[in-house]
């Protein structure tokens, strides 16, 4: 007969992802890792007990989703929580398996050898909660059940775990992204803000925050070393993961998402299948696609590159985004549409580093700016495309439908002496009635009046950072 896993040592596993309780603070190993930009945001979030509602952090992998729960962890102990009142359970262990939610509750209860009532005021965080089949219904119905817990879950599957959020906790459940690592972040967490300036850029009527670099020079090689590995926080402090970023990053991140998540959330069978598609589109980020050549290309059936690509979505691996033409306004087919990596250096994990001079390094710049805004909440990018010209990103009012600002993003300084080569973007700008441009160069910011439109010059990377810092701020 078959022996089924003894209580006795999920109380004890139980106690190991618990040290606090005795200890009273978390692992050095966790304590003395930087916090992202994020932890204060998260930390009032999740702090917030008046509201009866379960958080979901979600976000790819290897971002920092569990490290962040440590810290938060550590902040409410601090702020003189009874550490045996929080609770933290890893839910993909294996031992956990065939345990429900609330027996896993009613046993963190005993394991702190506490006698305490369930009742009483708990942290209570389920980790890599995806796996657990119908966790929305088990976690809505804990949340119902025990009102003076508060109930925080974290997941790799964004989409995933946002739909199953929307649907079955509505009213119970808030949701929190935690993207990769912006430029921003790279910098702050290595203690490098000194090589950027804070300025103001005149925009319309008003001024837009901005910053400058002290050494232009330096920003680009930190902004390089960014697109090759700069989305994680371990491969920012660990020159094992930069050595090899090809060895850990695609096996921590794109080869257990295409290889187990997605397989294992989705029912997929055609592993290789995912694989060589992801493989084409990383190759190939920042480039227009559309069903019929993706389909051609790779003898795939239409309707199933619609579901790898959403499911691809769903991992927080690529970013679709729409076009509209020269007007502004979309099409009626969404024929084409540009696919872009969530994160630039996930194509250096699946080939190789690149350098400032190669040619994908225009790519890589769009790839990365297009990162920064991806952070943003409420904000939808677009690009225009018509038959003979292009503009790389372009706002559109949510309310009117109408074109706001256009930007070109470029890795070169040969448009501020030859602005009417920027066609495309002065014909966007005049179709749309709009009299200012931005336009990313390597080094040069300079401000030019061409044809009647007011176009600013601004470096890539000075850009990337100021992306970041100002979504950080209006958070």
């Amino acid at each position: 007969m078959l022996k089924n896993i003894a209580i006795s040592q999920v109380l004890d596993r139980l106690r190991f992802e618990n040290p606090w309780w005795t200890s009273g603070s978390i692992d050095n190993y966790f304590s003395e890792m930087p916090r992202r930009a994020y932890y204060k945001s998260f930390c009032k979030l999740a702090s917030e007990t008046s509201i009866n509602r379960a958080i979901v952090l979600m976000g790819p992998r290897r971002v920092g989703k569990t490290v962040l729960l440590y810290h938060f962890v550590q902040h409410i102990i601090e702020s003189g929580f009874n550490p045996k009142r929080i609770l933290f359970i890893t839910v993909e262990n294996p031992i956990y398996i065939k345990i429900s939610l609330e027996e896993l509750v009613k046993n963190g209860n005993i394991a702190t050898g506490s006698t305490n009532n369930p009742n009483d005021r708990w942290y209570i965080i389920f980790d890599e909660i995806q796996y657990l089949k119908d966790w929305d219904i088990h976690l809505k119905s804990l949340v119902e059940s025990y009102r003076n817990i508060k109930f925080i879950v974290s997941g790799s599957a964004a989409a995933a775990l946002q739909y199953k959020s929307k649907e079955s906790g509505a009213g119970r459940f808030t949701d929190f992204m935690l993207p990769p690592i912006t430029f921003y972040e790279f910098i702050e967490m290595q203690g490098l803000n000194h090589v950027v300036q804070p300025t103001q850029l005149p925009w319309g009527e008003n001024q837009v925050n901005f910053y400058t670099a002290a050494d232009i020079k330096y920003l680009n090689k930190l902004f390089l070393d960014y697109i090759n590995h700069g989305g994680y926080p371990e491969a920012i402090f660990s020159e094992t993961i930069r050595n090899n970023p090809q060895r850990f990053i695609r096996s921590d991140v794109v080869d257990k998402v295409l290889l187990r998540d997605l397989p294992s959330l989705y029912g997929i069978s055609d592993v290789q299948q995912l694989n060589s598609l992801f493989t084409t589109i990383a190759y190939n980020t920042a480039n227009e696609f559309s069903l019929d050549t993706l389909s051609k290309q790779s003898a795939i059936p239409k309707n199933t590159i619609k579901k790898y690509l959403e499911y691809l979505e769903a991992a927080f691996l690529i970013k679709t985004i729409r076009r509209v033409d020269h007007a502004g306004k979309r099409f009626l087919r969404d024929n084409f549409f540009k696919i872009y990596l969530t994160n630039p250096s996930l194509r250096a994990a699946l080939f190789s580093p690149i350098e400032a001079t190669d040619e994908d390094m225009g790519q890589m710049t769009e790839t990365a700016i297009y990162a920064q805004w991806l952070h943003r909440l409420n904000f939808t990018p677009w690009y225009a495309r018509w038959n003979n010209g292009e503009v790389d990103m372009v706002g559109i009012s949510a309310k009117n439908l109408q074109a706001l600002w256009s930007l070109e993003i470029k890795w070169t300084d040969r448009y501020v002496t030859k602005p009417q080569e920027l066609k495309s973007l002065i014909k966007f700008c005049k179709e749309n009635n709009l009299s200012k441009a931005l336009i990313t160069t390597i080094s040069l910011q300079e401000v030019i009046v061409y044809d009647n439109i007011e176009l600013n010059f601004i470096p890539a990377s000075s850009y990337a950072y100021t992306i970041g810092a100002n979504t950080m701020m209006e958070s």
